[in-house]
């Protein structure tokens, strides 16, 4: 199935879907696309929209996008319990085993891992991992959040500790860079990455979700921060939390000191992460 055809079954079948109702469960098996050679004109456009170099290793989060359609067509399954429109991006950990380089064919996985409470609504869990001759080369775990209403008694059980909210904002680092961000950074995202998600691309589209206007994705915004790394091409490991909206357009801070990152919108922290 096409990535268009996807969005489209997910728009028609996402306003039949409940999030949160009792005894839901995740698709069971996994999504697989074979060893295919990357395309170099949607890789260039994608290094050109992050600020990585335009030549040189595979950017770490890349893979990632080359899984994009499989897990569209995963979060729009009938058996999915999640409306795929409007769910938003909360987390990421990427794990990268060695360098990829554009030459490489790698084969993509994608399942659903776990499906949890969330005090927003509902948290699903969604691993993606990369092989290169039968070896995993690259791995990463994401959480998406389909927001909701939520009872107010005692959550059920969940199977994934989450951390609870920070009291205090977390202490800002050093401002490295100020980025000013166009009204169509979500629809220029959009055609290098697939991710065609409504929240992104237009203020009306992005009302119907509870946004004012429309919102930067949060891949991009990693993304950005990771372009800005001396040698991006050593990264191993990444972990973003994704904690507030960057609405578009819009103007913010770009942050780091030793192996920590953040994105900020005045005093509003909109993105933490951590390289390794």
């Amino acid at each position: 199935m096409s990535l268009i055809l996807s969005l489209a079954r997910g728009a028609v079948t996402s306003p039949f879907k409940r999030a949160g109702r009792p005894g839901a469960t995740l698709p069971a098996g996994r999504l697989r696309l074979p060893a295919a050679p990357l395309v170099p004109g949607r890789l260039a456009a994608y290094r050109a929209i992050c600020g990585f170099p335009a030549t040189g290793p595979l950017p770490v989060t890349y893979p990632h996008v080359l899984a994009f359609p499989l897990a569209m067509r995963l979060m729009t399954r009938r058996d999915f319990p999640l409306p795929v429109t409007g769910l938003v991006h909360t987390w990421i950990e990427i794990t990268a085993h060695r360098t990829l380089r554009p030459e490489d064919s790698l084969e993509l996985t994608v399942y659903a891992a776990e499906l949890s409470p969330h005090r927003r609504g509902t948290e699903v869990t969604v691993v993606t991992e990369a092989r290169l001759a039968g070896a995993l080369v690259w791995e990463s775990r994401s959480g998406y959040l389909s927001r909701h209403a939520t009872r107010t008694e005692a959550p059920a059980p969940v199977t994934r500790t989450e951390a609870p909210p920070p009291a205090t904002p977390p202490a800002p680092l050093p401002a490295l860079a100020e980025w000013r961000l166009p009204s169509d950074l979500g629809r220029r995202y959009a055609a290098a990455s697939g991710d065609r998600n409504p929240i992104h691309l237009h203020p009306l589209t992005a009302r119907l979700f509870g946004f004012p206007r429309a919102i930067a994705h949060g891949m991009w915004t990693v993304a950005r921060c990771l372009a800005e790394n001396p040698d991006p091409a050593t990264l191993r490991t990444v972990r973003a939390d994704f904690r507030a909206p960057v609405l578009l357009p819009g103007t913010v801070t770009y942050a780091s000191a030793g192996h920590a990152f953040q994105l900020r919108g005045g005093e509003r922290v909109h993105l933490t992460g951590t390289t390794g």
